[in-house]
């Protein structure tokens, strides 16, 4: 288990793709986006889930990809692949703009 202070602890790290849409066309290509790359980031070694979040109100569209703490790091040795190409798919789709990325921790509270 990691901490950033002694009192806040955490079991997961987690990356964030995100990016905002500006029309039902552009969301419907962003999902086709995910699906034609969510077995490989399936795959990542480390991975306990894998989420997609879009808020039709601020235009959001966020895939969030959590792994376990001991394994993050790999990934981001590996600069976080497949991310490079999905984000340049993203940057592709006409209505589609604020592609960025976050990384962050996670600790269930239950």
């Amino acid at each position: 288990m990691g901490s950033i202070v002694e009192n806040v602890h955490f079991d997961t790290v987690a990356r964030e793709w995100r990016c905002k849409w500006g029309s039902d066309e552009a969301l419907v290509e962003c999902q086709k986006v995910l699906e034609s790359y969510i077995d490989a980031i399936k795959a990542t070694k480390g991975v306990k889930d894998v989420q997609r979040v879009v808020c039709g109100g601020c235009k959001d569209f966020k895939v969030i990809i959590s792994l376990s703490a001991d394994t993050f790091g790999a990934w981001e040795e590996s600069t976080f692949t497949p991310e490079s190409e999905f984000l340049e798919k993203l940057k592709a789709i006409k209505g589609v703009d604020t592609v960025e990325t976050q990384t962050f921790t996670l600790m269930s509270m239950m």
